[in-house]
C-alpha cells in the first residue's frame, strides 16, 4: 500500500528547507540529501519529501535533475516590492504604476461602524467598496479592500479604478491625501484570499490597516491590505538624533538605489 502524503508535515519541511536556502546555510549549488536520507532524518515517507521538493521546485528555489538529485537554486525571479514607510504616500502612486491590477469587486454601500468611525463618516453617509488583488510581473502580491467616502468616490468609476492607481484618481478630482495613520500585524490566509494570493489555505500573511486623511482632517480612504511576504517587504531607514544619553532612532530620508542594469531579451517584454 502506498503512504499518502501528509500535507502539514510536508509543508513544514517545505518551510524548513526554504528558510535554509533564504538565509544562506544552503547555497547555490549544493546538493540536497536524497529522498531516502531526508525521510529517515525527518521521520517521514518519501512521498511527503517529494512532495517538499516539489513545492520548492516550483518556486525556483531547487532543481530536480533526473539521477543526480536536488540542486539548490536559490531565490529566483524579481525582487520583492519593498515599501517605504517614511515616504509611503509619495511612493504608492510609483508602485501602482510599476504592478498590475485585478478588480475583483466594485459597488456603493452603507458604511460598516468601524469603517464610518475611522473615516470620521457623517450619519447615514455610503461609501464605495473596491476588491483588488494587485501583482507584480503577473504575481499575485497583494489583496487590497478600500472603502472611499461616496463623495470621493463618485469622482471615478469602475473602469478608472480598473486601470490607475486609487490616491492618483482621488488627487485628480483635487483630493489631496495630507496625512495617514496605519497598523501593521500579521494573519493568516483564508479560502477566499488564498485562493486570490495563490497560496494554500492558513499561508502567513502581512495585515495593514490603513487611514488616509485630507488637509481638512476628512477621512478620504480606508485601506485593508494582506500581502504575501515573500512578495512584498516594508522598510524603514533609521538615523540615531538626540543629546547624550536620550539619542533615540528616528525615521532618515532614504538611501539613494542603484538602478539595476539588467539586460533584457529582445523578446521579452517589459512588466507592467
Amino acid at each position: 500500500m502506498t503512504p499518502a502524503i501528509e500535507p502539514h508535515k510536508a509543508r513544514r519541511l517545505y518551510l524548513l528547507l526554504r528558510d535554509q536556502i533564504s538565509s544562506g546555510r544552503l547555497l547555490p549549488g549544493e546538493r540536497l540529501p536524497g529522498e531516502p536520507a531526508l525521510a529517515a532524518e525527518h521521520g517521514l515517507a518519501r512521498v511527503t519529501v517529494r512532495r517538499a521538493l516539489d513545492l520548492l521546485a516550483s518556486e525556483g528555489l531547487v532543481r530536480r535533475r533526473a539521477g543526480s538529485g536536488t540542486f539548490v537554486q536559490g531565490p529566483a525571479g524579481p525582487r520583492p516590492v519593498v515599501g517605504d514607510l517614511p515616504n509611503l504616500l509619495s511612493g504608492l502612486i510609483a508602485m501602482g504604476r510599476a504592478t498590475g491590477v485585478r478588480l475583483l469587486s466594485f459597488d456603493y454601500v452603507a458604511a460598516p461602524a468601524a469603517i464610518a468611525e475611522a473615516l470620521l463618516l457623517e450619519p447615514g453617509e455610503r461609501v464605495q467598496r473596491s476588491v483588488r488583488v494587485r501583482l507584480i510581473d503577473g504575481q499575485p502580491f497583494s489583496y487590497l479592500t478600500t472603502h472611499v467616502p461616496e463623495r470621493v468616490g463618485l469622482s471615478y468609476s469602475e473602469a478608472d479604478l480598473a486601470a490607475t492607481p486609487l490616491l492618483a484618481l482621488m488627487e485628480r478630482s483635487g483630493v489631496t491625501a495630507d496625512r495617514a495613520t496605519q497598523a501593521i500585524g500579521a494573519t493568516l490566509a483564508g479560502p477566499e484570499v488564498a485562493a486570490a494570493l495563490d497560496l494554500d489555505v492558513g499561508s502567513a500573511l502581512i495585515d495593514l490597516t490603513r487611514v488616509v486623511f485630507d488637509c481638512s482632517g476628512r477621512g478620504v480612504e480606508h485601506l485593508h491590505a494582506l500581502y504575501r511576504p515573500d512578495r512584498y517587504a516594508f522598510q524603514m531607514d533609521l538615523q540615531r538624533t538626540g543629546a547624550a544619553g536620550e539619542r533615540r532612532w528616528t525615521p532618515a530620508a532614504p538611501r539613494p538605489v542603484k538602478p539595476e542594469t539588467r539586460s533584457r531579451s529582445p523578446h521579452r517584454r517589459p512588466a507592467p
